[in-house]
């Protein structure tokens, strides 16, 4: 009986103002996401998502990639301090480092992340810009599974939005950014209801 009164347990990764992360919350707090947040962890001390979190009563943790001398190391104290909660899923919102191969693996088919992009399409940085510098009609975001291959894993969910004659960059990530706080959540609500954790 216990299991159906447990819900799935997630560990979220920031390294700014946490906004995905604040989307997420919402729909835990609206009751249209199963889900208990675990801790939330970023990589800068300085992180405003970190006091937002705080403010939430949810556990924080700073780990702050500055102070290892390799990215393995950083991870190797990443990790750590992700499996002191056993969560189900690891979600990168907005989270901005490149994870090892060894760090993707460890959480290989729990660990998933939001891009700002209709994957393939526009792997990696400045993926606005690039959507209106190719001429796209459309742009969106992606939820999808991390694997070692940058923004190369399975997509769970995306979210499409025009691109208009008159956008910029920052107009066209302002309307994807409005999508990516409905997708996250959705994305995370599909993925617990599939795996049936």
């Amino acid at each position: 009986m216990a299991e159906t009164i447990n819900k799935p347990t997630i560990v979220i990764l920031i390294s700014g103002r946490g906004s995905n992360m604040v989307s997420i919350l919402d729909a835990i707090n609206a009751g249209k996401l199963p889900a208990t947040v675990a801790a939330v962890i970023s990589n800068r001390p300085n992180a405003a998502g970190i006091k937002v979190a705080q403010q939430a009563n949810i556990p924080t943790a700073v780990i702050d990639h500055k102070s290892y001398n390799s990215r393995e190391l950083f991870d190797q104290a990443m990790a750590k301090e992700i499996d002191k909660h056993s969560p189900n899923l690891i979600v990168l919102a907005g989270f901005m480092r490149i994870l090892t191969t060894e760090f993707v693996e460890h959480f290989s088919g729990r660990l998933i992340n939001i891009h700002p992009a209709l994957l393939p399409n526009f792997k990696g940085l400045n993926t606005h810009q690039r959507a209106i510098d190719a001429g796209e009609k459309e742009h969106g975001a992606s939820v999808h599974m991390v694997t070692p291959e940058l923004d190369g894993g399975p997509v769970v969910l995306q979210a499409r939005v025009p691109v208009l004659e008159n956008d910029t960059a920052e107009t066209l990530a302002a309307r994807v950014l409005k999508q990516e706080h409905k997708l996250y959540p959705a994305a995370i609500k599909k993925l617990i209801e599939d795996t049936g954790n």
